[in-house]
């Protein structure tokens, strides 16, 4: 049996990947399997506190040490805006991947549109449900009180 080529020769995802779980993983590993290098943009601190009102949990360069000791990942980048044509001026990608709860929503939508002008493809995976950085920030909020 034969292993499937990848269909992209640089393939991008991004995130905050602050308190990294599962989900995470699970998303980054679909995304390796689609492309041939694997670039990786980690939220700044300062991106993530306009982007959500708060500071993540783990500072940046720390999430971005967790980020580059995987070994599915080739290439790890500071994402510094929403803007993604901006990050593929810095470093060009062929195909942009995201969980599907972006999806048919209105964000979703955008990326498309901007990310087709450029030629780059958005591929959506499956969303982790049951694991997220915002349920781990609501639990250990509650152990707390």
């Amino acid at each position: 049996m034969t292993e499937a080529r990848p269909k992209y020769d640089v393939g991008y995802s991004s995130g905050v990947f602050d308190m990294f779980h599962v989900g995470h993983l699970n998303l980054l590993r679909r995304a390796r399997n689609y492309c041939h290098h694997l670039v990786v943009g980690v939220g700044s601190d300062e991106y993530v506190e306009n982007l959500k009102g708060r500071l993540p949990v783990v500072p940046c360069d720390e999430r971005i040490d967790i980020i580059s000791a995987l070994g599915i990942v080739d290439e790890v980048i500071i994402d510094r805006s929403e803007d993604k044509v901006a990050v593929w001026q810095q470093r060009p990608f062929d195909a942009i991947f995201k969980g599907n709860d972006w999806q048919g929503t209105p964000k979703g939508y955008r990326l498309e549109r901007t990310m087709g002008e450029l030629g780059v493809d958005v591929v959506y995976f499956p969303y982790t449900r049951h694991t997220s950085s915002s349920m781990l920030r609501s639990f250990l909020a509650e152990s707390e009180e």
